[in-house]
């Protein structure tokens, strides 16, 4: 069937007059997450194995027990962890995916600090503003609902191949859940709570910096934690424009149809990702009974 609305070619002119006239913006981002991903990996690999489980176990297990560490209950809730945290590090490293592994973490690390530090601000600002919320809401909608595999032909378009579109891509799909969240947060805030606040004079800054957002800090951290599992379910998919790490392993597999080399690297990624789930979501516990 011959198209009568080509919308594809003003979208492909659109994006060659971006990457034409923006040619030194795009050498630059670039560069810099080049160097920041090259960077963290390079300070991993610096970093004796065992002392990174040791760190990681040790931060699991203060905010899983808690003040309750010296209670039956606080320490059997942390140490379940700190023994997940030991076998399932050493399980990958025995496996000699260590390094791969630290690259995984450098990427979705690198690339989850990027979506929450524009995510969190547009999330106050939607919260705040009725029309904001109008033209940023169906923005998010395709965000969630493109297929994210549709994201890798700008990134590797302005990128190349590497680490950068890969971040990019990553950041793109991750980003909704931090709006969102932080939107829901404070628009969850209990008016009459508000209302007081007003009525002993705080100025604007002052109900959203130390009522609102105080308050929505649970729910701003449940959106940290989906950022940090929808960056990690991105790895095997920013693989195919040359991202470094467990991702590209599983990538390989497929390739050469090896099964072996597919599931070990797909089980590392299995235990990362519980790792940084049950980490996020012990800083959002945390938080909840600090507030009480």
């Amino acid at each position: 069937m011959e198209k009568i609305i080509n919308i594809g070619i003003y979208i492909e002119r659109g994006i060659n007059a971006l990457e034409r006239h923006f040619s030194f913006l795009w050498t630059a981002i670039d560069d810099a997450i080049s160097w920041t991903v090259d960077s963290m990996n390079t300070l991993f690999m610096i970093i004796p194995f065992w002392l990174i489980i040791v760190l990681v176990a040790s931060l699991a297990y203060y905010l899983n027990a808690g003040n309750q560490s010296f209670k039956k209950e606080g320490f059997k809730k942390g140490i379940g962890l700190v023994l997940f945290i030991v076998f399932g590090f050493l399980l990958i490293y025995l496996m000699g995916y260590w390094e791969a592994m630290t690259q995984t973490t450098s990427l979705v690390l690198i690339s989850a600090l990027i979506a929450l530090i524009i995510g969190i601000p547009i999330g106050i600002w939607t919260a705040r503003s009725p029309w904001a919320d109008r033209i940023i809401r169906p923005i998010l909608d395709l965000m969630q609902t493109m297929p994210a595999f549709v994201y890798l032909i700008p990134a590797i378009f302005f990128f190349s191949v590497g680490d950068s579109p890969g971040v990019i891509a990553t950041v793109i799909f991750a980003l909704p859940p931090a709006v969102r969240l932080t939107k829901l947060g404070i628009q969850n805030v209990p008016g009459e709570i508000v209302e007081a606040g007003y009525a002993f004079g705080a100025t604007e800054s002052q109900i959203l910096y130390k009522i609102k957002l105080p308050l929505a800090m649970p729910t701003i951290l449940a959106g940290v934690n989906q950022v940090i599992l929808l960056s990690l379910s991105m790895v095997v998919i920013a693989s195919m424009v040359g991202a470094k790490g467990l991702g590209s392993i599983v990538y390989k597999g497929i390739q050469q149809n090896d099964v072996a080399l597919g599931f070990e690297s797909g089980l590392g990624i299995v235990i990362l990702a519980i790792i940084l789930d049950r980490i996020t979501q012990s800083i959002g516990s945390t938080n909840k009974k600090t507030r009480k």
